[in-house]
């Protein structure tokens, strides 16, 4: 039987610096468990191409970005708009919001308020989206004027 000595030595300076147990609760530290308690709907608007899009910029079509901006503003200040931005490309799906309100029938209403969805340049597809409160900003806070 050959002595351990190196090898022994080795696996016993590996275990005092890095002891099982540190390393466990290190990698349950980084995978977070979804808590049901705190698990809430919100409702995620997909905002797509409606029948009336032009990719033209004209007087109208500014103004009518600039009301569907000052919308979003309004729907932060009434803390119903958790977040809203633009896609990054030029496909049919144009931005998203995400409402924290208490229907599915609100969601709809404030989606159809917007001017853009009014004037058919955007349509809306809306679902309910169970998530975690912890992983979104809350409602009217993300955007301040």
């Amino acid at each position: 039987m050959r002595p351990a000595g190196p090898r022994l030595a080795l696996l016993l300076s590996l275990t005092v610096a890095f002891p099982p147990s540190r390393l466990l609760a290190e990698q349950e530290a980084s995978t977070v468990k979804p808590e049901p308690a705190r698990m809430a709907v919100v409702y995620m608007v997909f905002l797509k191409k409606g029948p009336a899009w032009t990719a033209a910029k004209t007087p109208e079509t500014s103004a009518l970005q600039a009301a569907h901006m000052a919308n979003i503003h309004a729907l932060w200040q009434d803390k119903k708009l958790v977040i809203a931005g633009p896609m990054g490309d030029d496909a049919d799906l144009r931005g998203i919001f995400v409402f924290d309100v208490a229907t599915l029938d609100e969601a709809k209403a404030l989606a159809a308020s917007d001017p853009a969805v009014k004037a058919g340049r955007l349509a809306v597809e809306i679902h309910p989206w169970w998530v975690e409160r912890r992983a979104l900003p809350e409602a009217g806070k993300y955007c301040l004027p």
